[in-house]
């Protein structure tokens, strides 16, 4: 009888195994014969292995597809909006009691505000490891702009660059909750009355709170006296922090003052409309709607090194010589970063 002839097969263990495969119907070729034509042994498979694995070649079509580390995120994603969709729906969430709403902040208002941040602005922000990870504590910055946007900026500063990822809850003006639209959306994202009270509470929550002491002489100021603070009013949030014993962190915003420059004032317009200011720029009223885009400036957002006042016993809060010189002492630690901030800015666009 004639030896049988070896069906060579492919090493499949340098792949770290058998590849699985249907069995394949063995063609005539496949046996061999005597001389008599009668059949011999077939070729036994080795021990573990068969031979439709062994003689078979691995074809690209057949190896497995590698697992993608996406597969799956859309649908998580899809997933994910619906069941917001369904909470929002069905009043499945939580608001605090100023009408903070986290949840739709996170995932809606954050979102439509981070393009503004990063491509229109294009935001650097510096010293956000000087806000405490945990605690109450009161970041205190600089007004401009003609428009508020300062305050949504820095928001969203603390809120994407803190390694807690914190929130920032906004002191903002009367003026603020008595407009339709803006007086529910400012509630969602954390904003409440500028007023002694209410910071009070937050920071007693453990709150990081945020307060604008200029008002609207700040963010109505002339653009030729841009970058030159106003007066801090009279010291009422460093009473706050000192009767609540926790740090205040200056905060200096530059790139503010130049999205709307304002060249002048239509009082008796501003009057007639009971605003503080009714702006006048180099594209409004002009251009009308396109006038209120603001321009494409280049910002930068530093946060100072805190003053503490947990040092200071609790009656110190009542004491006008104390607030006087921590106020001025604010003020003139974000005036001076202001200045520096200026002195090694290329350009107010780039």
């Amino acid at each position: 009888m004639a030896d049988a002839k070896v069906i060579p097969f492919d090493d499949d263990r340098s792949r770290g195994g058998a590849v699985q495969r249907p069995p394949r119907r063995r063609s005539a070729a496949s046996r061999r014969t005597n001389g008599g034509g009668g059949p011999v042994g077939e070729v036994q498979p080795l021990p573990g292995r068969s031979l439709a694995q062994d003689d078979v070649p691995v074809t690209p079509e057949e190896e497995p597809a590698p697992q993608s580390p996406h597969d799956g995120g859309l649908e998580r994603r899809i997933a994910s909006g619906l069941a917001f969709l369904r909470r929002r729906l069905t009043g499945d969430y939580d608001v605090d009691d100023f009408g903070y709403d986290e949840e739709l902040t996170d995932q809606v208002l954050m979102s439509l505000l981070r393009p503004v941040y990063e491509k229109y602005f294009r935001v650097d922000v510096k010293g956000v490891e000087n806000i405490p990870a945990e605690g109450g504590a009161l970041i205190v910055a600089n007004h401009s702009g003609t428009l508020p946007l300062d305050g949504l900026m820095m928001q969203v500063a603390v809120h994407d660059h803190h390694p807690a990822g914190r929130h920032l809850r906004l002191l903002a003006a009367d003026l603020v909750f008595m407009l339709p639209v803006v007086n529910e959306l400012a509630r969602k994202l954390g904003h409440t009355l500028a007023c002694a009270e209410d910071a009070d509470r937050l920071l007693g929550q453990g709150e990081l709170v945020g307060v604008m002491p200029e008002g609207f002489k700040g963010i109505g100021k002339p653009f030729g006296e841009r970058y030159k603070l106003q007066r801090f009013g009279r010291g009422g949030f460093v009473s706050t922090a000192l009767r609540r014993r926790t740090p205040i962190i200056p905060c200096s915003i530059v790139g503010a003052e130049e999205i709307y420059p304002m060249i002048g004032n239509a009082k008796t317009l501003a009057r007639v409309l009971g605003i503080p200011y009714f702006p006048l720029t180099p594209t409004f009223p002009w251009l009308g709607p396109l006038g209120a885009i603001p321009l494409p400036t280049k910002w930068t957002i530093q946060f100072g090194e805190p003053i503490h006042t947990d040092g200071y016993p609790p009656e110190a809060a009542e004491d006008p010589m104390l607030m006087f010189n921590l106020t001025d002492q604010v003020r003139e630690q974000i005036q001076h970063t202001l200045y520096k901030l200026l002195v090694q800015r290329r350009s107010v666009f780039f």
